[in-house]
C-alpha cells in the first residue's frame, strides 16, 4: 500500500497550489479520502474530505471558499486544491485513506511541506 503526496512547495500569500495524492496497492474507490494538515505544537487537523463517488466532500470552516478536494478513481489519485493562501495553512499535508468495514482500514501518506510566506 502506498499514498504518495506531491505538490507542496513554498508560495506567496494569496497564492495557489494543487496537492496531488497518488494511491497504490488498495482499492481506492472504496476508500473515504481525506487531507489533514500539521503544524509543530498543533494538534493534527483534518482539512477536507470526499466520499468514494466523489459526490460528497466536507471541508473545516477555516478553508471553506479556497479550498476544493476531488478526486479521480480512474487514477487512483485525490487532490486538494488551495486558493488564496495565507500564512496560517503552512504546514505538511497528509493524504489519509479510510474504510470501514468489519474492521478499519485506514493508510498514510509521507506527507508535503506547504509554506506560505512572502
Amino acid at each position: 500500500v502506498q499514498l504518495v503526496e506531491s505538490g507542496g512547495g513554498l508560495v506567496q500569500p494569496g497564492g495557489s497550489l494543487r496537492l496531488s495524492c497518488a494511491a497504490s496497492g488498495f482499492t481506492f474507490s472504496s476508500f473515504v479520502m481525506s487531507w489533514y494538515r500539521r503544524t509543530p505544537g498543533k494538534e493534527r487537523e483534518l482539512v477536507a474530505t470526499i466520499t468514494p463517488s466523489g459526490i460528497s466532500t466536507s471541508l473545516v470552516d477555516s478553508v471553506k471558499g479556497r479550498f476544493t478536494i476531488s478526486r479521480d478513481n480512474a487514477k487512483n489519485t485525490v487532490y486538494l486544491q488551495m486558493n488564496n493562501l495565507k500564512p496560517e495553512d503552512t504546514a505538511v499535508y497528509y493524504c489519509n485513506a479510510k474504510l470501514s468495514v468489519f474492521r478499519v482500514y485506514e493508510y498514510w501518506g509521507q506527507g508535503t511541506q506547504v509554506t506560505v510566506s512572502s
